[in-house]
């Protein structure tokens, strides 16, 4: 079954994806991954969404993050 995916550009925070790199620099986790499964869980599972909502504190002065 093939899925249809969707090209799509984002920005994202300098230090949080030099973070993410470091993190990951062993394991099978992509950037993929994580916003696949990110955006499932946001759609899918209430508790994520909520916390996800209410996380404020990647806001960078000037930035619509």
């Amino acid at each position: 079954m093939k899925v249809s995916t969707k090209l799509t550009s984002i920005k994202i925070i300098e230090n949080l994806y030099r973070n993410f790199k470091t993190d990951t620099v062993n394991t099978k986790m992509s950037l993929q991954k994580i916003v696949n499964r990110s955006v499932y869980l946001y759609c899918n599972n209430v508790n994520y969404k909520t916390e996800i909502d209410n996380t404020n504190n990647l806001l960078i002065s000037g930035s619509g993050f």
